[in-house]
């Protein structure tokens, strides 16, 4: 497989891992962990990577957004990024925020340049392969960030506006059945809540780990356009995907747009955002009631 910055088609978003084992030394490759527990970031990570902590670097401290240009621009310049460097992303949880990464990065230009390690953390674990503790200093680049891209991005009037049928635009909610008919809130033990359960009308489900094999490593792109042709998704209209804070729906946005090559939006607001607004259109199968507990 050769892969060069700038070259990219919906075929070219993977690497895997002996592509990056050959690779670790290239210069014009970077490699970054964005995982969802960061403390396994300083456990052991894979040699020569950097840690994008999304706690920090991949979002707003003052306000729930992604990153600033600058701020991003900075931690980029630091990792030693330039225009013609081919970026890694890889994580835990089956690429779950590494995906995210991937969305941030095209929303500010990149995404052309970026590759998910398939299988994540989980599989370069599971084959032995080696990890490191040290941390990588590369000199400085001089990266300059584009302004941002919304085309990549849908925010709560849009999909308001799809939920009122004002746009032929296919919602895809990629949480499990229980959260997307109501049953529960969020999944169990997290924080994020909203006070409404259900979906957004007209929204299909297709969790996201239907498209994920057992390895970690995504199925072939003829099986993951079957699973969701199957639910009317098939790339002739535009998609929006949603989860519950945006991570986990950054997954299927990369499935659906990086390897299937479809029009597709990610609406990182999700449910914690429309779950908690006021005067918009919920599904409920379930009819769950929120009773502040």
């Amino acid at each position: 497989m050769t892969l060069l910055a700038g070259q990219a088609s919906a075929s070219d978003a993977l690497v895997d891992a002996k592509w990056l084992q050959d690779n670790l030394s290239n210069p014009k490759v970077r490699v970054f962990e964005v995982s969802v527990d960061t403390g396994v970031y300083e456990r052991g990570h894979i040699p020569g990577a950097a840690h994008l902590d999304w706690h920090t670097d991949l979002v707003d401290p003052q306000k729930r957004d992604i990153a600033s240009r600058e701020a991003f621009e900075k931690v980029l310049r630091d990792a030693g990024v330039d225009k013609d460097t081919t970026i890694v992303l890889y994580g835990d949880n089956n690429n779950w925020f590494a995906a995210w990464g991937a969305w941030v990065f095209e929303v500010y230009g990149l995404g052309s340049q970026v590759r998910l390690l398939d299988g994540g953390r989980k599989l370069w674990e599971a084959q032995g392969l080696p990890l490191d503790t040290a941390v990588p200093d590369h000199a400085d680049s001089t990266l300059t960030l584009a302004e941002r891209d919304n085309s990549v991005r849908a925010r709560f009037v849009d999909v308001v506006a799809v939920a009122e049928g004002k746009h032929d635009i296919k919602l895809v909610d990629i949480r499990s059945a229980d959260e997307y008919e109501g049953k529960i809130f969020a999944p169990e033990g997290v924080k994020e809540l909203s006070v409404r359960a259900g979906h957004i009308p007209g929204a299909v489900n297709v969790p996201w780990g239907r498209i994920v094999n057992e390895d970690g490593t995504f199925k072939s792109a003829d099986e993951i356009r079957a699973i969701y042709a199957e639910k009317g998704v098939d790339g002739s209209t535009p998609v929006i995907t949603y989860c519950r804070i945006g991570e986990r729906s950054s997954h299927t946005w990369f499935a659906l747009k990086k390897i299937l090559g479809y029009d597709v939006r990610n609406y990182d607001g999700s449910w914690t955002e429309y779950g908690n607004a006021v005067g918009v259109p919920v599904n409920n199968i379930a009819g769950t009631i929120w009773t502040g507990k």
